[in-house]
This record gives structure tokens, C-alpha cells and sequence, in this order.
């Protein structure tokens, strides 16, 4: 099975692959065509299915299909045509690791880094609603993804965009030495939580579509209402609640991006880069990985439409 990143034009593909997203779309003559995010371990690629006579036919988003086709190029851009398809059977023989796009850690691991930060929060009031959360929704937590598509929309990516803000949190705070820590802690742990019941995800860990609750609410008021349940059932301070609901609300900073108000004191305002910080990370080495070295990549919508340039050393 050729590896969607050692592809190139021509290749010929046959092999067992992720369909990360997906939809029926009429041509320019009129016919159904099948546009796709084909996806392994290693990268992932557009992949259209054309002539589609039936969509109940066509691959569902979140299955791994086995695929027969070729590479071609459209405007510069690498495609996948499907030639053939058919859904795995149980006498298929893969390894799913390999398949499915997933943080590098695994779920244990980063489970135990973040009950060692929780350990290290110092107000019992706070340590205790983040227990009371985490308790609510670590069962979703293991190999949830922290996107539909974009940043962090792997197997276990939730737990690892969590893991990351913590440790990049413990770069900040002791140049900051004013920022409570504690506050800080549990608002990287609690920020995104609620992705767990805003985004759909398979038994395998990745994204097929947003819920009904996550459309009509969001995770941002997902995660205050779950901060207001734990702070009702604990009793506990109205301003500790209330500091932690604003680090939740104003995360995302504007409010075109769902954030009704900005951060209002320093650990809601780290909150929100920390959040960045990683964010931009993961999606420019995500680019760069797949680029050669001395060229510039394609326009990157994500990042308001930026080439990014992988160095030669």
C-alpha cells in the first residue's frame, strides 16, 4: 500500500485508506461526482469519484475503504481518481495505526499528564470542578479529535492539543510569575472539553460531523453550562465559577470565531495564545511535513491564505 505522503503524479494506488470527509457534487455537464479527503497516518489527499449513479453507493464519511486509482494533477494540485472501491470485510488484514491520522502520543500516556497537572492545582475549589468535568467526560476523552477537519482532527486529538497548551503553559508562568497558575491549568483543561459532545466521532477516533447540540450550541456554551452544573453540585465560589466560565466564553477572542466577549484579565487572555500558539503550530508543520525543502507551499486558507516556506538546513 502506497502512503499518501510518497505519492506523486501517476502513482498508481491500491491500498486501504480513511475517508475523512466527503460530498456529492454535480459537474459542470450535469453529472453526480463524489469529492473526497482521502486520508492515511501519514497525510491526506483530494480524491473525486466521478459518474456517481447512487450516493447510497458512495463511501460514508469515517469508514476506511479499499481504493484502486490514480494520481493526476488539477491546477497544479495532486487528485486521487477512483477507479474502484468496496468497503473492508473482516478477512481484510491492515493495521489501523497506519491508517488513521493520530496524535503521536497514545490516549494513557497523555491521560496521566493531564491528571499530573490537575494534581499540581493548588485551590481545592478549583481542583475539585475539574475533577467533577473531567469525571463527566473523560469517558469521550481517549481518542476523541479536537476538529471536524483542520487543526488537531486526529485520533486522540484532543487530548493532544490539551497536553501540548499544558506544557507550553508551563514555558509562560514562571516569566509571568503574577498569572495564577491554577487558573490557568484549568482553563487549557477545560477550554475544549465540550468538543467531545459538539463533534461526532467514530469508535476509531475520527470526525464524521458536528451533533445537533454541537450546531445549535457550540462548545464554548457547552463548556460554561458543564462549569455551571460542577460549580452547583460543589457549592463552589461564585467569582471561581464565574472566572472560569469568561476563560471558557473568551477563548477564541472574537466574535465572528464565537467568543461573545473578550479576555478580561491576564489568565484569559494567556488562555486564548496558548490556544493560538499551538493551533498555528500543528497546522503549519502539518503543511511543511509534505513540502519539499526550498519551496513554497499552496496558498494555506487556515492561515489567512499564507504560503509557507520550508527551509533548505
Amino acid at each position: 500500500m502506497i502512503k499518501i505522503k510518497d505519492i506523486v503524479k501517476g502513482s498508481s494506488v491500491e491500498g486501504f485508506y480513511l475517508v475523512k470527509s466527503g460530498n456529492i457534487k454535480i459537474s459542470s455537464n450535469g453529472k453526480q461526482y463524489g469529492d473526497y479527503i482521502i486520508a492515511d497516518s501519514t497525510g491526506e489527499i483530494n480524491a473525486k469519484l466521478w459518474d456517481v449513479a447512487d450516493e447510497k453507493e458512495c463511501p460514508a464519511t469515517g469508514t476506511i475503504i479499499k481504493i484502486k486509482g490514480l494520481v493526476t494533477e488539477w491546477q497544479g494540485v495532486l487528485q486521487l481518481r477512483i477507479d474502484k472501491f468496496r468497503a473492508v470485510s473482516e478477512e481484510d488484514e491492515f493495521d489501523i495505526m497506519q491508517i488513521i491520522p493520530s496524535a503521536p502520543e497514545s490516549p494513557d500516556d497523555m491521560l496521566a499528564i493531564i491528571k499530573d497537572y490537575v494534581n499540581k492545582i493548588e485551590n481545592s475549589q478549583i481542583k475539585q470542578l475539574v475533577i467533577r468535568v473531567l469525571k463527566k467526560y473523560s469517558p469521550y476523552l481517549r481518542l476523541h479529535p479536537a476538529a471536524l477537519k483542520n487543526h488537531h482532527s486526529i485520533r486522540s486529538g484532543l487530548l493532544y492539543h490539551t497536553t501540548t497548551m499544558l506544557k507550553l503553559a508551563d514555558g509562560i508562568l514562571p516569566i509571568y510569575p503574577f498569572l495564577d497558575a491554577d487558573l490557568v491549568y484549568a482553563g487549557v483543561i477545560l477550554h475544549d472539553i465540550c468538543k467531545t459532545t459538539e463533534i461526532e466521532a467514530t469508535d476509531a477516533g475520527t470526525a464524521v460531523e458536528y451533533t445537533t447540540e454541537g450546531l445549535l450550541v457550540g462548545h464554548i456554551s457547552q463548556g460554561i453550562a458543564a462549569i455551571a452544573i460542577a460549580a452547583e453540585e460543589l457549592k463552589t465560589d461564585s467569582e471561581i465559577t464565574y472566572m472560569l466560565q469568561h476563560m471558557i466564553l473568551s477563548h477564541h477572542y472574537e466574535p465572528e470565531f464565537g467568543s461573545p466577549r473578550r479576555p478580561m484579565f491576564p489568565e484569559a487572555e494567556i488562555l486564548h495564545y496558548l490556544d493560538m500558539i499551538d493551533t498555528r503550530m500543528y497546522d503549519m508543520q502539518n503543511v511543511l511535513e509534505s513540502q519539499d525543502k526550498g519551496t513554497f507551499s499552496q496558498n494555506v486558507w487556515l492561515l489567512h491564505n499564507r504560503k509557507l516556506y520550508k527551509k533548505t538546513f
